[in-house]
Parts: C-alpha cells; sequence; structure tokens
C-alpha cells in the first residue's frame, strides 16, 4: 500500500488526511526504519507492508468504534506505537498514555511524539500489571487499547483495570478472534466487563481478515486484578 492507496483506502472510510498528516506517517516511517536497527520494533520495515499492516490496521477503531472528542486513551504494549500512534496523528484531540515495559521503546516513543510534534501523549515505562495497580491510572480511561500483544484473555486482565466504568476496551485482532472472544469470557466478567461488538473486515490489498473487538466496563474491576507482573500470561484467568 503506498502513500496513494493509503489516502485512498481511508478516504473510502470518510477520513481526508491532509499533507501535514501524510508528512507525519512519512517521518514515522523513517524513524520507525532506523530505530529498528538499534532495537527490535518490527519484522516489518518495507515501506508499502508497513503502510497497510501498521499504519492503515491501527486506524480501524476510528471507523469501527464512536471515540468522542477529547477522549482519554491508554495503549498498553503498544511496542512502535501501534495502534494509538497513528489514531492519534489522525485525531489529534485525543489524549493518549502508552503503557510499554521496555524503556528503549518508551525512548523511542518519547522521540517520535517529538518529531511528529504530537501533543497530549504521555509515555509511561512499566510493566501493565504494575500500571493497573496504581491510582495515578486505574480506572482513569474512556477507551484501552491492544494490538498483537497476547490472547483476549490475557489482555482483558492487563487492559480492564485502566478503563473507567462505562468505558472501553477495544482489542485489535486477526482471524482467530472468534475462537479468543470464546475463550475470554469468564476473564472479561470476572474483571467486570462485557462483551459488547465485533466488527470485522478484510484489509485492503492482501485481504486477510481482521476484527476490532469492543468489550464494555459494566463494573469497578475487583482490586486483586491485575494480579503480579507474569502471572496472567503464566495462569491466564478462565
Amino acid at each position: 500500500m503506498n502513500e496513494l492507496e493509503f489516502m485512498s483506502a481511508l478516504k473510502d472510510k470518510n477520513i481526508e488526511i491532509s499533507a501535514l498528516q501524510l508528512n507525519q506517517f512519512e517521518r514515522y516511517y523513517e524513524l520507525l526504519v532506523e530505530w529498528n536497527q538499534k532495537i527490535n520494533l518490527t519484522a516489518i520495515t518495507d515501506k508499502d507492508e508497513v503502510y497497510l499492516k501498521h499504519f492503515y490496521d491501527s486506524l480501524m477503531p476510528l471507523w469501527n468504534v464512536e471515540i468522542p472528542k477529547g477522549a482519554q486513551l491508554v495503549d498498553v504494549g503498544a511496542g512502535a506505537g501501534f495502534p494509538s500512534i497513528p489514531m492519534k496523528i489522525i485525531r489529534p484531540d485525543l489524549k493518549i498514555t502508552i503503557i510499554d515495559s521496555l524503556n528503549k521503546r518508551i525512548q523511542f516513543l518519547n522521540l517520535l511524539a517529538n518529531e511528529l510534534e504530537l501533543k497530549e501523549v504521555t509515555n509511561v515505562h512499566a510493566r501493565a500489571e504494575e500500571a493497573g495497580q496504581n491510582p495515578d491510572y486505574r480506572g482513569k480511561y474512556d477507551f484501552a487499547t491492544a494490538r498483537a500483544v497476547a490472547g483476549l484473555n490475557i489482555l482483558s486482565e492487563l487492559c480492564l483495570p485502566l478503563v473507567r466504568k462505562g468505558g472501553y476496551f477495544i482489542a485489535l485482532k486477526g482471524q482467530k478472534a472468534d475462537d479468543e472472544i470464546q475463550l475470554a469470557q469468564k476473564a472479561i466478567t470476572v474483571l467486570g466487563a462485557k462483551f459488547e461488538d465485533q466488527k470485522s473486515e478484510l484489509l485492503p490489498i492482501e485481504e486477510s481478515e481482521r476484527s476490532v473487538v469492543m468489550i464494555r466496563k459494566t463494573l469497578d474491576t475487583p482490586k486483586k486484578y491485575p494480579r503480579r507482573a507474569g502471572k496472567p500470561n503464566k495462569q491466564p484467568i478462565q
């Protein structure tokens, strides 16, 4: 997906991209490739693939979920900034917090936000389990996002404690989303939430399936969750 195809695909979703935003994506790509030689950010470095599988893919929540102006969004395990930084480029009004456990990635994200002149982006060096028990972050966000980090049953424990009651956890998933939703039902309930919707579509050009899974926080998460670091991965709620 080259830049013209990227613009055209977004236009089909009623998103008009400005010259400034296009330049921001171009600089994003340059920094991603440059820093990828120092630290492992992505296995995908071909420009057309980055625009398709990272940038376009990350933007799918924008046309599948109603996200109010000025919403506070926390992105868990964002790595190189996906999906929150592409979303922020298109929606500068969003207030973004990124939580990642590797300090070198946080350094990259700080530089990225500075280079792209993105305001109201906070990058936090912490494990999600620690952040979820920290009163500075727990129950503070309208939306939590996660993409390609872990199974939905694990992600629910990492993300839902950060979401306010009435807010949403948005998970970006591939073709096995149905199986993951089934497996995560108990965890979602235990953590004070309900599965609400799943929107699936094919990625342009390569036509692989993508799903945007929406889980609504209906109750406060019990204080014992998230459990200590590493526990959700080793012993998922089931």
